[in-house]
């Protein structure tokens, strides 16, 4: 079976699990609670802002002070990025393609760009681990959840922390061009290795990197703090549900549904397992399964409101560049007849 066979089955089964728990849990009332949200949406979506910026930041500080770029600039891709990984059926890996191809695209080396994403997708990973802890924490202390749940979370954590050293240690022993061969295959065939400088410069520029611990240190800081915001849209959009909760609840759920949806990042936008999860944590919590069901779909809206824009600005950015090396071809072909 090929990778765009599989993703279309993902996308299948995802959203037929989707628009199944949908009618199961009701559609009018799943309606109801989202109309009521009314603006509010607006606002989560607005909030969304703040750890996309502290994220940022944590990037920005991967990059060497010489190409270090702007905020705005980190933040443009961060948004494309998430844009393309929220929307599309790409794995979670062609954002961050997106990524480093729009640092290339404004005078940022690849191996710089490359290895400045590869470094901050294993601080994401590598943070996320730590939050989905806290958030077991709190399920561990102050609840009475059922025992299927926590091991379920638990296996979930063991996971991703082995897929995380694995990674990590593909870096450090500059074998990069092994999982550069993969991504190359997921990403329908393009040589990112050769945009990004080859292996030995990327793998290069990331030992750099990794010997700078402040640097990590910093950056990872950066990215927690990023989650650990992160809260406050679940704790907004619950709000404006009719739903309040405490912020414990709001790491509670933002914590282990994040998780719950990285888990399932083999189907597109992990429809359905979000739900899911959010089905499952709100049990626990006392929350009525169409509001819980409602906050995951509010999350999508938000995703959506943010989403579409920047895979229209990445698209005309594509087309713009296509365009002007036609232009550049054709002044080419005219200057040598």
């Amino acid at each position: 079976m090929t990778m765009k066979t599989g993703t279309r089955l993902g996308l299948i089964c995802g959203l037929t699990a989707l628009i199944a728990l949908v009618i199961w849990q009701g559609i009018g009332e799943i309606t109801a609670a989202l109309t009521a949200a009314g603006w509010g949406l607006l606002l989560v979506t607005v909030f969304h802002l703040l750890p996309m910026l502290s994220s940022s930041l944590c990037w920005r500080g991967l990059f060497p002070a010489e190409y270090r770029p702007s905020l705005p600039r980190l933040l443009q891709a961060r948004w494309i990025g998430e844009s393309i990984n929220g929307l599309l059926p790409v794995a979670q890996i062609g954002g961050e393609l997106a990524k480093a191809r729009w640092m290339m695209h404004h005078k940022i080396p690849g191996s710089v760009a490359g290895a400045s994403v590869v470094v901050e997708l294993t601080i994401t990973l590598m943070t996320q681990i730590l939050f989905t802890l806290i958030g077991l924490a709190l399920l561990l202390l102050q609840l009475e959840p059922g025992l299927n749940l926590v091991l379920s979370i638990i296996l979930g954590i063991v996971a991703i922390g082995a897929l995380l050293f694995i990674f990590y240690s593909a870096q450090r022993q500059r074998f990069f061009s092994k999982i550069a061969h993969l991504v190359n295959h997921i990403a329908g065939g393009r040589e990112w290795l050769s945009m990004s400088g080859g292996a030995d410069q990327l793998d290069t520029a990331i030992e750099h990197i990794y010997g700078n611990k402040k640097v990590l240190a910093i950056a990872s800081a950066w990215r927690l703090l990023s989650w650990i915001v992160g809260t406050g849209e679940v704790w907004l959009l619950m709000y404006f549900l009719g739903t309040p909760i405490s912020l414990a609840e709001a790491l509670l759920l933002e914590s282990l549904g994040q998780a719950i949806r990285a888990a399932g990042f083999l189907i597109p936008a992990s429809l359905g397992i979000q739900e899911g999860g959010f089905l499952l944590l709100g049990a626990v919590l006392g929350i009525p399964p169409h509001t819980a069901l409602a906050l995951s779909l509010g999350k999508r809206i938000r995703e959506l409101i943010l989403g579409l824009p920047g895979l229209l600005v990445w698209q005309f950015a594509i087309g713009q560049r296509l365009w002007q090396r036609r232009q550049v071809e054709q002044a080419t072909e005219s200057g040598s007849l």
